[in-house]
């Protein structure tokens, strides 16, 4: 393996890369992988609508959820019935609604949008609590919410992306999801987590606190790549992110 810590993409995160044994390259926003981001939800999250919502306890869930594939699709409809009226809010309107997935009129495989926000995503108000019902589920039953919930809600806020040539190596990167990520209605979100140092406060880099989610993305060798070159770094002072750089916004 060889690294490199260059400027891949901007002077604002600090990147590493490798290449491994199949000549493909592997890299990563070690600025974000090495902050200490963690998800707000319920707890200063203002959410991703155009003016600041927090007392709805959306998140990120206002406009329901993508499917990645026809696997993605699989799996999360395998765990759905698993979900009862204890911690799934919105199941018997689900019924009526002929089920919480659909296909919507540009083609795509969605979840339902229910008074405002994804169907499976519980209200304040719901006795069995607010957030993801599937997020919910997987905890009762001591399973792992990444493993019920559809793709892009568990890898947010990372974004694995990959590039090629047709007969050349693959580029993979992993970085932190941006505004523009979301498509042109980013830039009108009111606030984006990655943006606020309100996000950055937890007690652990996000390599450890999302180490399930990496591994699962990248696999256990380019992790351990990571890892490695992190704690080898020392006492290496990283570059901060750039939200921990600039005034909060609010």
């Amino acid at each position: 393996m060889t690294t490199d810590d260059v400027d891949f993409h901007d002077t604002q995160h600090e990147w590493v890369s490798f290449d491994d044994a199949d000549g493909d390259t592997w890299m990563f926003d070690l600025t974000f992988l090495t902050s200490n981001w963690t998800c707000v939800f319920g707890n200063g999250c203002v959410g991703v609508y155009n003016d600041p919502r927090p007392e709805l306890q959306q998140g990120c869930c206002s406009f329901g959820s993508h499917f990645q594939d026809a696997d993605d699709l699989k799996r999360v409809k395998k765990y759905i019935p698993r979900l009862d009226e204890t911690n799934w809010q919105f199941r018997k309107k689900s019924e009526k609604l002929g089920g919480p997935i659909y296909t919507n009129r540009a083609g795509e495989t969605v979840t339902r949008v229910v008074d405002g926000a994804c169907i499976f995503l519980n209200r304040p108000e719901f006795p069995g609590g607010a957030g993801c019902a599937l997020h919910r589920g997987a905890l009762e039953a001591g399973e792992r919410p990444m493993d019920w919930k559809p793709g892009v809600c568990w890898q947010l806020p990372l974004r694995l992306e990959s590039s090629s040539d047709e007969k050349g190596p693959t580029t993979y990167t992993l970085r932190e999801w941006k505004r523009p990520d979301w498509g042109e209605g980013g830039d009108e979100f009111h606030w984006w987590c990655t943006d606020d140092p309100l996000a950055f406060r937890d007690r652990e880099p996000v390599y450890k606190t999302l180490r399930d989610e990496i591994v699962e993305m990248v696999g256990q060798d380019a992790y351990e790549f990571v890892v490695g070159h992190i704690e080898r770094r020392g006492t290496t002072v990283m570059l901060p992110h750039p939200a921990l750089r600039r005034k909060p916004a609010h």
